[in-house]
């Protein structure tokens, strides 16, 4: 029993305590400029604006990037309350077990991303090198970036929002130099980029390409709306605060104004550049639109776009993920290099040209997850969390053998769901999982396997920060209940 104890007790998993806390409103947006900033966005605008316009690729892109923010900002309130990580968290909907197989299928989607946004920015620093030295070998510059991502990563989350407050200024200068550069590049050859559409469509199929658009854009972000717990479980929150908006203050200008922005100007620049040079590969486009001096700094503003990316967005999510499938065996710096291993030997640089068809499947899949969180979270448990049992190897949340089984049953359903009506893959999938989670887990598996904040639904024993409580979780076998933040005097001054 030890040994299980200390599997889900691994130190990397605990709940993250008020006072460590560390990441502030503007540290989180910044973040997210960094994370958007990523040339595989591109290829939205760029597919978009073959059937469409590029005024309502925007349109579209605006609503799928502030419904994707809002449904991270709902699902983020796990680890602002109680300071749980995604996988920890996911015990309670599908069982100490359990959560391992959706939490590896979301890992492995990070993975797949470092490895595209890695070979991306490779491809800009070979470009620069053979531009400075004759140096012409993108794979070894993808070996190399790769490694030195890694090792960043490695340092820990606050080397992450450094990186990213460094990086965010400058990228965001250097995509509107970018988009200035490619415009000139479109009307010298008579194209105006407001206007032009590759082969225009109307009536359904307008239809049909504008909701392409808008779920692509949520699909892009379908991971992080699932496992956004593992960051914002470190953002700064007021304790004592009941009020959810308040209280999530410091995801929502990074989830709701930094993504939705960000986001639509890199699709905008993808749009642009392929009716400038028929490619949606910005490296390729600023290579004939660009020279000398102002191409190496253009492309090493990609390289740090990625890097940035992919530490918040893709390698943090996923080291934590494999560090609580490993446990104490497989720290978090094993975690981010696995990650990294994984994202490198499935060769992305051929899932570049399939990035559509694959955002909507995997958003599909995902969004189903993410309303199985939802309804467990809000609707089931009303954020009341019996937090202790989540680390206890046969507690609460062990289940039948550590599978809850209304949690797997409505993912199938969902996501199975969402793949057959991939046009509409995050909003079906979505709605699916969480009805049928609802139904299963309400009327059927709760009835066998009691909840107890459930049954006692009561603030001061399972709310976290709302009550002004850390999560202390024992190192050692027993089990122990809570202790407040702070000292009985700064509790009385409330």
């Amino acid at each position: 029993m030890k040994k299980e104890e200390s599997y889900l007790k691994s130190p990397d998993l605990l709940p993250i305590a008020h006072s460590e806390k560390k990441i502030g409103a503007t540290g989180f947006a910044m973040m997210w400029v960094g994370m958007a900033v990523v040339l595989a966005a591109f290829a939205i605008g760029g597919a978009g604006v073959q059937s469409l316009s590029l005024t309502w690729v925007v349109v579209a892109t605006i609503i799928g990037s502030l419904a994707i923010g809002l449904f991270i900002t709902i699902i983020g309130d796990i680890g602002i309350e109680h300071g749980l990580s995604f996988p920890v968290y996911m015990r309670a909907p599908f069982g100490t077990i359990g959560t391992h197989i959706p939490s590896v299928v979301r890992g492995l989607a990070a993975s797949f991303w470092f490895g595209i946004n890695t070979y991306f920015g490779a491809t800009a620093m070979n470009a620069i090198l053979n531009v400075l030295f004759g140096f012409d070998n993108w794979f070894v510059c993808f070996l190399i970036f790769a490694t030195v991502q890694l090792v960043n990563t490695s340092l820990g989350i606050k080397a992450v929002e450094r990186f990213a407050d460094l990086a965010a200024p400058v990228i965001i200068i250097i995509s509107v130099w970018m988009y200035a550069s490619l415009s000139d590049q479109a009307l010298a050859q008579g194209r105006e980029v407001w206007g032009w559409i590759e082969s225009p469509v109307t009536g359904g199929a307008a239809v049909t390409a504008f909701l392409v658009v808008i779920f692509s854009n949520m699909g892009f972000w379908a991971t992080i709306s699932a496992d956004i717990p593992s960051i914002s479980r470190f953002i700064k929150a007021p304790k004592y605060e009941r009020n959810w908006v308040k209280r999530n203050k410091g995801t929502l200008i990074g989830s709701m104004v930094a993504l939705p922005l960000t986001q639509t100007f890199m699709v905008i620049i993808g749009g642009v550049s392929y009716i400038a040079v028929s490619n949606y590969d910005p490296v390729v486009a600023l290579q004939e639109a660009a020279t000398g001096l102002v191409l190496g700094i253009l492309l090493l503003m990609i390289v740090l776009a990625q890097w940035s990316t992919n530490v918040s967005a893709n390698l943090v999510p996923a080291a934590t993920i494999f560090s609580n499938v490993g446990g104490p065996k497989v720290p978090f710096w094993a975690g981010v290099f696995i990650a990294g291993i994984i994202g490198s030997v499935v060769q992305p640089w051929s899932l570049f040209n399939i990035l559509i068809p694959i955002l909507l499947v995997v958003g599909g899949i995902l969004s189903a997850i993410v309303g199985i969180l939802f309804c467990d979270y809000y609707v089931l448990r009303k954020r009341r969390v019996n937090v202790p049992e989540l680390y206890e190897q046969s507690g609460q949340y062990r289940y039948a053998k550590g599978i809850n089984a209304a949690g797997f049953i409505a993912w199938i359903i969902g996501g199975t769901a969402a793949y057959f009506l991939s046009t509409y893959s995050f909003l079906v999938g979505f709605v699916v999982g969480a009805a049928t989670y609802y139904v299963l887990a309400k009327y059927w598996w709760f009835k066998k396997y009691a909840q107890a904040e459930i049954t006692n639904p009561s603030d001061e024993e399972y709310l976290g920060i709302t009550v002004g409580r850390d999560w202390v979780i024992p190192s050692g076998s027993e089990s122990e209940a809570v202790k407040e933040v702070g000292s009985a005097l700064e509790e009385g001054g409330q």
